[in-house]
């Protein structure tokens, strides 16, 4: 059995997925500091994330990946995890990263510290030392500004190769033989570094993540903060080469926190109207597949309609139509599980019989209020 759990962060994200066979991959990092008090009701990640690395006997993650450089992904982050680059960084109970994975654009923004927040400049260091030491990191996508970057630092993309996977490409390390699971690139494009204004939300990280328990295969659509344009070339791309068992899922994490620019430029009254292809991509779901929201609360209320920013009740509606059609579970906000005064991580237990709620992370004393178990979900 597998997991999959989504944090409490408000409007932000980390999610973490555990295998069978123990291994952890943490998908970014927001950690507000005033929840270390109880002053608001955001989890306390740091706590969280070290009592369960304490109990399942580990100091380290096997992965900590970063879908793109936005604060709130990286949020307090520098602060956790130790780095290689520089001392200060090292020891004092940080948490170690045996591998890191960023898109190619956190190795290659260029705009000054000025420009940029604190955290991301030091990631950016990070990315930097790794690759150039060879060690420790895998880079998603290989555009020509990165062959350039190579090669002013003395080093070849041969010599990188093996740490670099491009869309359409599966993470090398992690397959569904040895680990139960892999990991489709589905973005970024090449062309969104190279061509690209926006090194961040247009080339941030998504994946297919496909898990394997006995005989049957469950999907996770794992997306960034990628707007509709994006995930129409994705969409485009998957038909292209016929590989639309990739867009497929049992859960899907919704981009950049349910905001309407993900399914059109419109928001839409009473909801959302999906761009055609994004619709296609909506009706891929499975039956019984549940929609997750990491963001804040969402409410049908005349300040929720009107609200400019994230998350927006209107893009629910949709989700939520679609999901209906495909005979899915539920939809579900990671800042009203179980409610909203007292948010609790959303677990998913992946088995043989199929996608369940689950009330413990594996490896973990510490359990959680949950509804009972939904449907089975996503056997083949």
């Amino acid at each position: 059995m597998h997991q999959i759990i989504f944090y409490p962060v408000g409007n932000g994200d980390t999610s973490q997925i555990i295998l069978e066979n123990g291994k952890r991959l943490l998908f970014d990092f927001r950690h507000l500091k005033k929840a270390e008090n109880g002053e608001i009701p955001e989890i306390d990640l740091k706590k969280r994330l070290k009592e369960e690395l304490k109990d399942s006997k580990k100091t380290s993650f096997d992965v900590v990946a970063f879908t793109h450089g936005d604060s709130d992904h990286i949020e307090n982050s520098t602060e956790f995890f130790e780095l290689l680059h520089a001392k200060k960084y090292q020891g004092d109970g940080r948490i170690k990263i045996d591998e890191l994975w960023v898109p190619a654009a956190m190795i290659l923004d260029t705009a000054t510290n000025d420009e940029q927040s604190a955290e991301f400049v030091i990631w950016r260091q990070e990315a930097r030392y790794r690759l150039k030491e060879g060690k420790a990191i895998r880079v998603f996508s290989k555009p020509e500004k990165l062959k350039d970057w190579l090669k002013e630092n003395n080093l070849t993309v041969d010599s990188r190769r093996h740490m670099i996977t491009d869309a359409g490409q599966t993470v090398p390390s992690y397959t569904l033989d040895k680990d139960g699971v892999e990991f489709f690139c589905h973005s970024p494009f090449i062309k969104h570094v190279d061509e690209g204004d926006d090194l961040r939300n247009e080339a941030a990280l998504i994946f297919n993540v496909r898990f394997k328990v006995g005989s049957n295969t469950f999907d996770y659509l794992a997306s960034g903060d990628s707007k509709w344009e994006v995930l129409e070339e994705i969409i485009e791309a998957t038909k292209y080469h016929k590989k639309m068992d990739r867009l497929e899922w049992d859960i899907y994490s919704l981009p950049h926190h349910c905001s309407y620019k993900t399914l059109s430029e419109e928001k839409g009254d009473p909801e959302t109207i999906p761009k055609p292809l994004i619709k296609e991509l909506l009706l891929l779901g499975k039956e019984s597949a549940y929609v997750v929201s990491s963001s804040n609360p969402i409410r049908d209320t005349k300040e929720g309609r009107d609200q400019k920013e994230p998350p927006h009740i209107q893009t629910k509606k949709c989700y939520e139509r679609y999901l209906k059609k495909v005979n899915g579970a539920k939809f579900l906000v990671t800042m009203e599980e179980p409610n909203e005064k007292n948010p609790e991580p959303i677990i998913f237990e992946i088995g043989s019989s199929g996608i369940s709620r689950g009330g413990k992370v594996f490896g973990s004393g510490i359990s959680i209020i949950t509804s009972k178990p939904s449907p089975r979900a996503g056997v083949k």
